[in-house]
């Protein structure tokens, strides 16, 4: 476990950096605007959404180790080209390098699910989650740096590097996706949609959106306000403080002896959002993030933790992939969420507009999983359900 945390968290710092090194490349490197920045990084983000379950899917069927070396040789083809490609070109590239990113998150959420027993498994998806959080304190920040200080061009190789270097050390300690017990999950045959993806897993996935939702709007939020008060040099700062708040939350929620229903951190998530709009400088603003950052990891950490309980082991990766998915497009819609608000308002709408995004996500979540789950013709004698009981703290 020790192993794959390190070598995923190489990866993952990589992977989270990869749109602010496409976003100096072309701002720095091809002297274009940043609304062009954003195509590419659009581009990438929408790949990443559509491919999460494409290569959970492909993990499903074989296996971790073929799925992340085809994965390597791609990111390693494109990063490669990054400065030679013509814009238009470099559009599509960014989609396909999307589509066929290295599924680091993804493989070691599964891994967790395999190697732990149910009694440790929240706290290690906590320690997930605060890896998580480091590689977003890390890896653009260190993208930033050094476009301005040594060159895009090199920051992108960098990058490109890293994900290459991350996927294939996970690719060589091959780390198992089933559980002893549940190696017979493939042979078996695949459960269908029906009996896995029901009411309680559209919770959980709803959740997954909302809380990147929450997330991605707080970031343009602390932007905004910083700018109206002429502090945004002052905006790393409080991210930092995000992050480490998050840190923080996530270790001391991961050694708590009870969880607490996933509906209920996002719905608190959201509520302690909300208040954050009335800091008016870079102090406040710090105080304020305290909050918000201290439930993030826990809410991330339960909402992996209820994937793994919900999804069959045969379909697990899949799972997985539609989690990684709903976090995708959760970031790419909290940002012209938040910034609406903003411009129909003041910088504290965005957080309102991100709390109550978090809000509507937790209620949905909460009303869905409190159905009852579907039955299935076959009598349990003779087709027991592939579907774990969800826990009443999940």
């Amino acid at each position: 476990m020790a192993s794959l945390l390190g070598v995923s968290l190489l990866a993952r710092t990589a992977i989270t950096a990869d749109v602010m090194a496409l976003t100096m490349y072309v701002v720095l490197g091809l002297d274009m605007s940043y609304a062009a920045a954003g195509g590419v990084a659009a581009a990438l983000t929408a790949g990443v959404a559509l491919g999460g379950p494409l290569l959970g899917r492909m993990i499903d069927w074989r296996g971790v180790r073929a799925v992340l070396l085809v994965t390597v040789v791609v990111q390693v083809g494109f990063w490669l080209s990054v400065p030679i490609l013509p814009y238009g070109i470099l559009l599509g590239a960014a989609f396909v390098a999307g589509l066929l990113m290295v599924p680091a998150q993804s493989v070691t959420r599964q891994a967790i699910a395999a190697m732990t027993t149910p009694g440790q498994r929240r706290a290690a998806f906590a320690l997930e989650s605060v890896q998580g959080e480091l590689s977003y304190i890390v890896g653009p920040a260190v993208v930033i740096v050094g476009a301005a200080k040594i060159s895009p061009d090199v920051m992108a190789w960098g990058v490109g590097a890293a994900i290459a270097a991350g996927g294939a050390g996970i690719a060589l300690l091959n780390p198992p996706v089933r559980a002893g017990d549940e190696a017979d999950a493939g042979a078996a045959g695949r459960p269908p949609r029906r009996e896995w993806l029901g009411a309680r897993m559209i919770a959980v996935l709803t959740m997954a959106l909302g809380a990147t939702t929450l997330l991605s709007g707080v970031d343009l939020a602390i932007v905004a306000t910083l700018q109206a008060a002429g502090q945004v040099s002052w905006a790393a700062g409080v991210v930092v403080v995000f992050g480490v708040a998050s840190v923080a939350g996530g270790l001391m929620y991961g050694a708590l002896p009870r969880p607490l229903p996933t509906w209920l951190l996002l719905g608190l998530l959201g509520l302690v959002t909300i208040p954050a709009g009335l800091a008016h400088d870079w102090r406040w603003l710090c105080v304020a993030v305290v909050g918000v950052g201290l439930l993030t990891a826990p809410t991330l950490s339960m909402v992996a933790d209820a994937v793994s309980r919900l999804a069959p082991a045969g379909v697990r990766g899949e799972a997985t992939g539609l989690q990684s998915s709903a976090q995708s497009a959760g970031f790419a819609l909290g940002s012209p969420i938040a910034g609406l608000a903003i411009d129909l308002s003041a910088p504290a709408g965005g957080f309102a507009a991100a709390g109550l995004a978090g809000l509507a996500a937790a209620l949905t979540g909460c009303l869905l999983s409190r159905r009852p789950p579907a039955r299935t013709p076959s009598p349990p004698a003779q087709r027991p359900s592939t579907v774990p009981p969800l826990t009443p703290t999940s």
